[in-house]
């Protein structure tokens, strides 16, 4: 054999040698490698993600303290100066003498900066301020008021130098000027019990309630709630942010200070007989039959609901609950509690 050929073979030989000394490193690391991983333990399962838990924002249902219960004044004139009002979680809205009306807004845990204008206050908002346990806040009263408070016990703050101010600028009378504030009302505690008792007055629902399934619901885009022949509130559904849009007698509800269009998501409304009070004033002062039971609506997220309310006493907190009985939820927000005179014209459409 040529010494050429030799060394072809050779070559040939040694080349097959390499890959199949090559090849079977592979295979051995494979080997290895596959039982390394049949050594390894078993991926640990990661640990479920936490669930989330929704919580109530108009308040915190685990505060203790007690709001105040500020009269807010609702005659004409001042109207364009409400001041505040969007931080109270609840106002209650009641006729008075003349056939207007008187808010009563609530302040929980807030700092609100200017509440007002502060008016006097009258007997039956008593109940109301008590069924909350809120300190009443106001600026003079009627007498049938001034008897009550000690009567019933209610702790109540009478605004004036240390606890308000006159706000001179605004072209009104006098008795429309008076404001307030959170920081100022707290001046005026002196020794007043600050650990409210009792839960809140509403029972309020982190999740969007799914009214429309309730039986006798109805579509609430517009409502419209009539206290006298000139006083008339009304709402308008806001599909998006999900709100109602509140008027008086037909012109938007607005804060003097942010100049924004008060807004609420929640409405309650029902009627209850008001009459003149024999008190030998001669001013038409009202009193309400609060005490007792009746039907109403909880209108909330475009959707009304038929309610009942009971009332055992001034000082008891108003039950409210669905046709059978149920105890109503409402949404998380803030609430307007339309108390309207009996007989008026209620419109829901």
């Amino acid at each position: 054999m040529s010494k050429i050929l030799k060394n072809k073979w050779f070559y040939l030989v040694t080349g097959v040698i390499i890959l199949l000394l090559i090849g079977g490193f592979f295979v051995f690391t494979k080997v290895i490698d596959n039982g390394k991983k049949n050594d390894d333990p078993k991926p640990k399962k990661e640990d479920p993600k936490p669930v989330e838990v929704k919580k109530i924002t108009i308040v915190d249902p685990e505060s203790t303290s007690r709001p105040y219960a500020v009269m807010i004044n609702n005659i004409g004139v001042a109207r364009p100066l409400q001041s505040g009002l969007q931080d109270a979680y609840i106002i209650y809205e009641l006729i008075v003498e003349g056939g207007i009306t008187r808010y009563m807004a609530l302040f929980l845990d807030q700092s609100t900066a200017r509440i007002g204008s502060v008016r006097s206050a009258r007997h039956y908002y008593l109940d109301y301020a008590l069924e909350n346990d809120a300190i009443y806040v106001h600026h003079g009263q009627s007498p049938q008021a001034q008897s009550d408070f000690s009567a019933l016990g209610v702790d109540h703050i009478v605004v004036g130098d240390t606890t308000g101010w006159r706000d001179k600028t605004l072209n009104v009378s006098s008795e429309h000027t008076l404001f307030t504030s959170i920081d100022k009302l707290k001046k005026g505690l002196g020794n007043k019990r600050t650990t409210r008792k009792g839960g809140l007055l509403l029972n309020y629902s982190a999740d969007s309630l799914d009214l429309a399934s309730i039986a006798n619901s109805k579509t609430a885009n517009k409502v419209s709630i009539k206290y006298s022949g000139s006083s008339v509130s009304s709402y308008e559904y806001d599909p998006t942010a999900k709100v109602y849009k509140r008027f008086v007698n037909n012109k938007a509800h607005t804060d003097y200070v942010t100049k924004q269009q008060y807004t609420f998501k929640n409405i309650i409304t029902y009627q209850v007989d008001n009459f003149n009070l024999n008190d030998g004033s001669g001013k038409g002062r009202q009193g309400i039959d609060n005490i007792g039971t009746g039907t109403g609506y909880y209108i909330s997220e475009g959707i009304a609901v038929p309610i009942k309310w009971s009332k055992s006493s001034r000082s008891e907190k108003t039950k409210y609950t669905l046709e059978d009985g149920t105890e109503l939820k409402v949404n998380d927000g803030n609430t307007f509690i339309q108390i309207q005179p009996s007989g008026q014209t209620l419109s829901i459409s």
